[in-house]
C-alpha cells in the first residue's frame, strides 16, 4: 500500500533534523508552565483510572516521554521516523520506544490507561484525522485518558521550508479545537476540558490548544 505523501514528507523532515531538535528543544519543557500544569492533570487522570501503560504517540526524542515516566506514569513512545526513534533510546536507555504510526497502532485494543498526541496530529491532514482517533480510541481502555495539545488555528496548512538548522519539506497544520473536539466525540471520547492560550513569542506565532478527553465506556 502506497503511504500518502504527507507521511513520507514528515518522516523524511524528522529524520533529517532528529539530533538537533532533540538538542534545541532540551530544557524546553522546564520554560513552560503551561505545558507541564497539562501535563500533570493528565497524569492524575491516569493515575486515577488505575494506572497502566500510557503511549506517547508521536513521541519526537522522547523528552516529553521521560517527563510522563518522572510523574511516574508507565510512559513508552512511538514515532513515524527512525531518526527520532535511534535518538530517544540513546538518551533515555531506560524507556521503551518503536517505530509506528498514529493511524496503524501496533498496540492491542483496550491496552493503554492513558495516551498523548502531543504536538503530533498536526502533521495528519484533517480530512484524515478521523481515522487517527479512532485509532486512538481503540487502543485506550474505557475511561482512559487522551490529551492532545496543537497549534490552534482554522485547519489552514503551514509548510515548513527550514527547521533545526536544516533544510527541509514539512507539512503542517493549525487545528480548530472546536472542530477536533467534534471530531473527538464522534470517535468515541467524552472531552473534558478545553485550553487555548494566546502565544509566547518568539518561538510560538499562532495559539495552542490542548484537548482532554476520556474514553467513553
Amino acid at each position: 500500500m502506497t503511504e500518502p505523501g504527507d507521511v513520507v514528507e514528515t518522516r523524511t523532515a524528522y529524520d533529517t533534523v532528529a539530533d538537533d531538535y532533540a538538542r534545541l528543544l532540551d530544557g524546553a519543557l522546564a520554560a513552560s508552565p503551561w505545558d507541564r500544569a497539562l501535563l500533570g492533570v493528565f497524569a492524575e487522570q491516569v493515575r486515577a483510572g488505575g494506572s497502566g501503560p500510557v503511549g506517547d504517540l508521536g513521541c519526537g526524542p522522547g523528552r516529553v516521554t521521560a517527563h510522563l515516566a518522572g510523574l511516574g506514569l508507565d510512559a513508552f513512545g512511538i514515532d513515524l521516523s527512525p531518526g527520532m526513534v535511534d535518538v530517544a533510546r540513546c538518551t533515555h536507555p531506560g524507556l521503551r520506544f518503536a517505530v509506528g504510526s498514529l493511524a496503524a497502532l501496533d498496540l492491542p485494543d483496550a491496552g493503554l490507561a492513558g495516551a498523548l498526541v502531543w504536538y503530533s496530529l498536526i502533521h495528519t491532514p484533517p480530512a484524515r484525522q478521523p481515522e487517527a482517533l479512532a485509532e486512538c480510541a481503540r487502543v485506550l481502555r474505557p475511561g482512559a485518558a487522551l490529551l492532545l495539545a496543537f497549534q490552534a488555528g482554522n485547519d489552514e496548512p503551514v509548510r515548513h521550508r527550514r527547521g533545526y538548522g536544516h533544510e527541509i519539506s514539512l507539512p503542517g497544520w493549525r487545528l480548530d479545537p472546536d472542530r477536533v473536539a467534534h471530531q473527538l466525540t464522534a470517535a468515541g471520547f467524552d472531552v473534558r476540558a478545553r485550553v487555548v492560550r494566546e502565544p509566547e513569542p518568539p518561538q510560538e506565532r499562532s495559539p495552542q490548544a490542548y484537548l482532554l478527553a476520556t474514553r467513553a465506556g
